[in-house]
């Protein structure tokens, strides 16, 4: 088929505003003062970002095109519907519970890096092997807007998917190498607003197309499929299990908390958290209804062919499939453009994500203590590229766009999300942590992944239907807190000697944690090690 040059221009002339507007904001914000003050701006903005821009990139950031496709994809599919369809509702509650109970704290305490609590108190082994979990979901969720953005682009003007993905890659790193977390920021403005306006645009045009039946119509060759979804009450623990992952899974992420640590005041933290949970919630309105409206379409009356795209396996196209064949050809494109944005406001902040990390956390801290602020800002360039290098191979590799979204929340749910509750509310130790690490994973794994065709080696009671995932992180959450105050019993009662903490604790001794800004002067080496606490 011949590419749609109308929709190829369209989606040529986005790309250009966005990576001007990329640079622009770099040039604006150009880069002043030390290196240091340089590779911060880079991360965490100048820590200067207002409500208005902060909203707007807190909202972008969880808006991508893995929640834009994966709402529509989860109200289509049979085996989902609205009640199955946690994206919207679970991120809405997400980042309440975040403004409510740790953007404050984390913006107060000055850390440049989510992880930066974590190597306070647990030291830089610990901090490292947290930032794979991390490196794991920030991986999966670049994959999954990719992956939205290749389908759309492959069946609205007939690109191929391969060259799509890559492209869109490359546009996002580009500008993000270029201004760090302020291109970020300035972008996900315009393609916030290219999100609202395109998507809202195109859904009265599905809804009046000759080939939709109403809403409140049998669909005579189908009259068992309901975008409502059903839940059986055995399927009742499943159901709160993958609601509560996408609600404290989607929490735990350097995406979030990069937006949070670069707000002006810990207060302007928590505001722009309670105005993007909504913004959030209004932008899942229309992919939701596009999703039902695939649903009541005969797509005999369409040029899609004889068979639904449920039929053809087809079901995770399902949002560019309605714009290319129930809208006209120039409400497509505008669609199309809602898309792209929703896909860059997502893979900026990711690829940005996961190189910060790197950067800080792991090469600085654990690595390279010694190594020059030049140096760093050249590595967090490098692991930039790589990190989007990988996403895309995820991208091309993986099918379903909903799945890899739920992976990436997966892994910080069970394995992250108790790390940072108690890293920030209770006096735990790396050895909790560390014992609460192992104890999640094998849990975890014990479950399956289907998405790796992974089989369970643990048979949980109740098979698929039990939370087993919530389960694993609640195992995690009680063990890193019950190990942690019997392992400092021990040590501070003299019951085991002072030679035996081998994880250097100093849980004997009137010891203090180390202070990010001591991090930040001395690094992590042996000889300075002895203030942690």
């Amino acid at each position: 088929m011949a590419v749609f040059v109308a929709g190829l221009v369209a989606v040529i002339i986005f790309y250009l505003v966005v990576l001007i507007v990329g640079i622009w904001a770099a040039w604006r914000n150009r880069l002043r003062g030390s290196q240091q003050e340089q590779n911060e701006r880079i991360m965490v903005g100048g820590r200067d970002i207002g409500i208005i821009v902060g909203s707007f990139t807190f909202t972008g950031t969880f808006v991508g095109g893995g929640y834009i496709n994966g709402t529509a994809e989860s109200l289509y599919s049979p085996e989902y519907g609205l009640l199955w369809t946690h994206a919207p509702l679970g991120s809405f509650l997400c980042v309440i519970v975040g403004g409510l109970f740790f953007a404050k704290k984390m913006r107060a305490q000055g850390y440049t890096t989510m992880l930066d609590p974590f190597q306070c108190k647990f030291g830089k082994r610990m901090g490292g092997l947290l930032f794979l979990p991390a490196l794991c979901g920030d991986l999966f969720w670049s994959a999954s807007v990719l992956a939205a953005l290749g389908g759309t682009l492959s069946v609205v003007i007939d690109l191929d998917i391969r060259i799509s993905v890559i492209v869109s890659a490359c546009i996002a790193i580009l500008y993000t190498l270029i201004g760090g977390l302020y291109s970020v920021a300035y972008t996900d403005v315009v393609q916030t607003l290219c999100i609202f306006f395109g998507l809202w645009f195109c859904v009265p045009f599905a809804f009046v197309n000759p080939a939709v039946l109403d809403a409140g119509e049998e669909f005579a060759r189908n009259n068992t499929r309901s975008w409502l979804g059903t839940c059986n009450p055995e399927n009742i623990g499943a159901l709160l299990d993958s609601l509560l992952l996408v609600v404290f899974g989607s929490l735990p992420w350097q995406d979030y908390f990069q937006r949070v640590l670069s707000t002006d005041s810990p207060k302007h933290a928590q505001v722009v958290s309670f105005i993007s949970a909504f913004g959030i919630l209004i932008l899942a309105i229309p992919p939701a209804l596009i999703g039902a409206v695939a649903i009541n379409a005969d797509w005999n009356m369409t040029g899609y062919g004889d068979v639904s795209p449920l039929e053809k396996g087809e079901s995770a196209l399902i949002l560019p499939i309605v714009l290319r064949y129930l809208t006209p050809p120039a409400v497509s494109v505008i669609g199309l453009g809602a898309i792209a944005a929703a896909v860059m406001s997502s893979i900026d902040s990711s690829i940005l994500s996961a190189s910060s990390l790197f950067t800080r956390n792991v090469y600085k801290l654990a690595i390279r203590q010694q190594a020059s602020q030049k140096e760093l800002t050249w590595v967090m360039r490098i692991t930039l590229f790589f990190v989007g290098a990988l996403s895309t191979t995820f991208a091309l590799a993986v099918g379903s766009v909903y799945k890899l979204w739920y992976l990436a929340s997966d892994i910080v749910y069970v394995v992250i999300f108790p790390q940072l509750v108690c890293v920030l509310y209770f006096d735990v130790n790396t050895y909790g942590s560390f014992l609460a690490y192992l104890l999640a994973i094998i849990l975890r794994l014990g479950g399956g992944e289907p998405v790796f065709n992974l089989e369970p080696f643990i048979h949980y009671p109740g098979g698929t239907n039990f939370p087993f995932k919530t389960f694993s992180m609640l195992m995690s959450l009680v063990t890193l807190i019950a190990v942690s105050y019997a392992v400092k019993f021990l040590f501070v009662n003299g019951i085991l000697a002072k030679k035996y903490d081998f994880l250097g604790c100093k849980l004997a001794e009137e010891g203090r944690t180390i202070h990010i800004k001591e991090i930040d002067k001395i690094g992590y080496n042996a000889e300075k090690e002895k203030l942690h606490g």
